[in-house]
């Protein structure tokens, strides 16, 4: 099987190329290669891409790339579209030419937010924001192309690897003596390797089983809301004796509303997960594990 992942070096990429490897012959491909300049991972360049997806002719394409700068995208609606629609759409395509499969991540960004219970993939969609729209937008042209496809939706995504919530806090909570954060949005936060293995486990299936085709909510177990995961993350780090300014009791709940953004963001982003873990007999750990692993890396502790 020969797989071709883009955005190999972003959070979730980095660990697909280690979760995806055994599977076959696995060809990373950023956004361009100087060794080979008429190969293009550039998902601004949709009919560049779906010119090399022909040309590499691969039997899955693995898509960990996006545009996710969620408030530059309000002033950037053209290039968040030809990034996160066009592009997986051109992909598609493709693909269902070829008679292969489209792995793709998407987002909770795609509902918006409203209730308190999670939502499973036949929920109504209603995406507040022009990311959560290009999402949506390439989802429906993913499932409109007739390929092979699995799209999973998650949340909150965190990773050693590059920045994140968990460090910005530990940094902020070093420099400070109290921090203000969101309580009103709930979600769970969700590794960077669950989701990379998610995806080897559900493409190790699909290769044998086309009938699991679909779109599929893919996150940690568990929920919490900024405020808890942010006070969470202090106390974990001050029990192993990292030198922090900042209690957990220190950390206060602030709205939504008390922290204005360019774009709006969901307030519920649970996600339900019984169709995945159905379908593909997973185990979703809760979303500590995770959390907690990633700090061990990211600080260098034991």
């Amino acid at each position: 099987m020969k797989i071709l992942l883009l955005g190999p070096d972003g959070q979730v990429g980095w660990e697909l190329r280690r979760s995806l490897a055994p599977l076959g012959e696995l060809i990373a491909l950023p956004r361009s290669l100087a060794s080979a300049p008429s190969l293009c991972g550039d998902l601004s360049q949709p009919e560049r891409l779906a010119d090399t997806l022909r040309t590499l002719r691969p039997d899955v394409v693995v898509n960990a790339a996006a545009y996710t700068a969620v408030d530059k995208a309000e002033s950037e609606p053209e290039l968040a579209q030809r990034i996160n629609a066009q592009a997986p759409g051109a992909m598609a395509l493709v693909m269902a030419e070829l008679g292969g499969w489209l792995l793709h991540y998407s987002t909770d960004y795609v509902f918006d937010g409203s209730g308190d219970q999670p939502r499973d993939e036949a929920a109504p969609t209603g995406p507040l924001s022009i990311y959560g729209h290009s999402k949506l937008a390439g989802e429906d042209l993913i499932r409109a192309s007739g390929c092979h496809h699995l799209i999973l939706r998650t949340s909150w995504v965190h990773a050693a690897r590059g920045g994140n919530f968990a460090r910005t806090m530990l940094k902020l909570a070093a420099e400070r003596d109290n921090l203000r954060v969101i309580a009103d949005q709930v979600g769970a936060p969700t590794g960077a390797e669950l989701l990379a293995d998610i995806g080897a486990h559900v493409l190790r299936r699909a290769n044998v089983d086309a009938s699991v085709s679909g779109t599929y909510h893919a996150t940690a177990g568990g929920e919490v809301s900024w405020l808890d995961y942010a006070r969470h993350v202090i106390a974990w780090a001050q029990q192993r004796g990292v030198a922090l300014k900042c209690a957990p009791q220190a950390v206060e709940a602030i709205a939504t509303s008390d922290y204005p953004t360019p774009a709006q963001r969901p307030l519920n982003s649970r996600l339900a997960t019984d169709k995945l873990r159905q379908t593909f007999g997973l185990m979703l750990p809760d979303w500590h594990f995770g959390v907690d692993r990633m700090l061990c890396e990211a600080l260098n502790l034991a």
